[in-house]
């Protein structure tokens, strides 16, 4: 049942909501509920006359209740409760809120919260938001798309929470990084979130804990597998493509081995991209483009050691790899500056265990003769950092102080400036601490983390690590996918994507560190990845043929701002 419309006024160009719903119904509605700031007309047309006090607020007054009552949450989860309860009883204001204490709330609805409150989910449920498809309902995933009550569906974001952040299988109580990305698409990049549909594929979970909890809610057996699985996808993504075409799917939290399956299988399909794999490996990029413009130094002057090839460490790479071939260097030339270093250590041509992707990034064996070894059987971590002599630290492991003081200490031997990207989420996984770093490079080394971390007073100077969230990629590559209307995404947008935002950190913030723009600039930097994304997509004849000023103010216009739009009822309308 759809719930409203967006008008115009042909008179007064006004524009406003044509509300189908009355009463108690328009109140219990996220997406149209105003609380206390519904007009006194709005009262007596649409049934609420004597169910709200009578005294009227504003926005902004509103604004200043809940973020008292933040405030007074004794800690993060239950801010993570909070203002999930908001966001469940009126939207604009939650996001109103949101945008307004962006730096502050980020950490709470994202990272590294969010991972707690996943752990926790089905012990602090409150209200459902978002679809939950499952081997049972498969079959009817047209009349679950068409009983939604939004007026339509741009934007799904898509997990079967096999992989959460660092934390593993989580069943359907990865449902929290879905929602999470959506509103993050909406703070970040002002993509409206009445288009935004949030999806759990529950096919199970190898979780015993979740198995044994009496609390869980999700589906109580082992992860569907094999055709079974492909199937569902499958069935998924037709239903996406059925119902709302032109809409972008964006793949997350995925596994390893389903991850690069499905977006090889899907990218020319339909409208899709793997954030885990594409986004964080766009974000590193950026980051490193600004590391070097910082060491006024090239990719090709730089070795790298990523440490974890899941698809974070694979994207990263395949990333890196593709600016240093920009360079002008060939294949082998830019495999012998990338170590690849996984589960089995340092990946070697000829090992038995490297899977389709890592085949680029394993290191020709001529390549570490006379390497001096620990063990001759395996070429570890610690064996790749005093022979390979990196100048470029990069984990996305989850294993906590992976890089520890030595391997530190040995990195910054061989570069004044080395650069460390420590990318694990939630905090506690995280390879290690920026404060490590600038110890073991006297305040000269280039960080970013995967979670915020505080600034540090270094010798009279403040010293400064980004934050390398994904927030910086995803919402402007999704809004200028949608405004250009482009029929795929590309690794060359993704590119654009990482120059747009590297060229906005300013040279007062390269000088205390910094990699990527600070937390208060992302609407405009999403607004400049959009740009960038759009212009690519159009260059490359897979989006709309518009002129660079026409593709901006489409762009801009296209940012929704929280505020509060007038309403009209409208007659109550049946199923579409």
């Amino acid at each position: 049942m759809k719930t409203f419309g967006l008008k115009i006024d042909p008179l007064t160009g006004e524009e406003y909501y044509e509300v189908y719903v009355r009463g108690r119904q328009l109140l219990n509605d996220p997406h149209l509920n105003k609380a206390s700031a519904f007009t006194k007309e709005e009262r007596l047309s649409l049934g609420l006359d004597g169910m709200l006090r009578p005294g009227i607020a504003t926005l902004d007054s509103q604004l200043d209740r809940t973020y008292e009552a933040f405030l007074r949450k004794p800690d993060d989860l239950e801010r993570y409760i909070y203002l999930s309860g908001l966001q469940d009883r009126n939207e604009v204001l939650f996001y109103r809120l949101l945008i307004d204490h962006l730096e502050e709330m980020v950490p709470i609805i994202y990272t590294p919260t969010v991972g707690q409150a996943c752990m926790q989910m089905s012990h602090i449920q409150r209200r459902y938001r978002g679809i939950y498809v499952t081997p049972e309902n498969i079959g009817n995933i047209d009349q679950i798309f068409q009983g939604l009550s939004q007026p339509q569906v741009n934007l799904v974001v898509v997990t079967d929470g096999e992989r959460i952040l660092g934390l593993g299988d989580l069943g359907s109580d990865g449902m929290g990084i879905p929602v999470g990305k959506v509103s993050l698409y909406v703070a970040a990049g002002g993509v409206h979130p009445g288009v935004c549909l949030p999806v759990t594929l529950d096919v199970g979970t190898n979780n015993p804990r979740l198995l044994e909890d009496p609390l869980y809610l999700g589906i109580r057996r082992p992860r569907l597998r094999g055709v079974e699985y492909e199937e569902l996808v499958e069935k998924f993504v037709l239903g996406v493509k059925r119902n709302f075409p032109g809409a972008l799917l964006q793949w997350e939290d995925f596994a390893k081995h389903t991850a690069f399956k499905n977006l090889d299988r899907y990218r020319e399909r339909i409208l899709s991209f793997n954030d885990d794999i594409q986004g964080t490996g766009s974000t590193a990029l950026a980051a490193l483009m600004t590391a070097m413009r910082i060491k006024k130094s090239r990719f090709q002057d730089e070795r790298y050691v990523i440490v974890g090839l899941g698809q974070a460490g694979t994207g990263i790479a395949m990333n890196i790899r593709a600016a240093l071939k920009a360079e002008g260097l060939s294949d082998v030339e830019a495999r012998k500056r990338i170590f690849a270093v996984d589960m089995q250590g340092l990946l070697i041509e000829g090992d038995p265990l490297l899977e389709g992707p890592q085949l680029p990034l394993a290191q020709c064996r001529s390549a570490v003769e006379g390497w001096k070894l620990d063990d001759p059987s395996r070429i570890s971590l610690q064996d790749v950092v005093r022979n390979a002599h990196p100048t470029v630290l990069i984990g996305v492991t989850a294993q906590p102080n992976l890089f520890d003081e030595a391997i530190l200490a040995e990195t910054a031997r061989h570069s004044e400036r080395p650069i460390v990207l420590a990318l694990s989420n939630p905090t506690h996984k995280c390879e290690c601490s920026p404060e490590a770093v600038w110890k073991a490079t006297d305040g000269k080394g280039l960080v970013a983390t995967g979670s915020p971390f505080s600034p540090l007073d270094w010798k009279g100077r403040t010293l400064q690590a980004s934050q390398c969230n994904n927030m910086y990629i995803f919402p402007g590559v999704g809004l200028g996918a949608l405004v250009c209307k482009a029929t795929r995404i590309t690794d060359s947008m993704f590119l654009a994507a990482s120059k747009a935002i590297s060229t906005f950190v300013t040279p007062e913030q390269e000088a205390t560190g910094l990699l990527l723009p600070e937390m208060k600039d992302i609407r405009q930097v999403s607004a400049a990845v959009a740009k960038a994304v759009s212009k690519e997509a159009r260059d490359s004849g897979l989006g709309r043929l518009l002129d660079d000023e026409k593709l901006e103010a489409i762009i801009t216009k296209a940012q929704w701002e929280p505020h509060y739009t007038a309403y009209r009822p409208g007659a109550p309308r049946q199923m579409d």
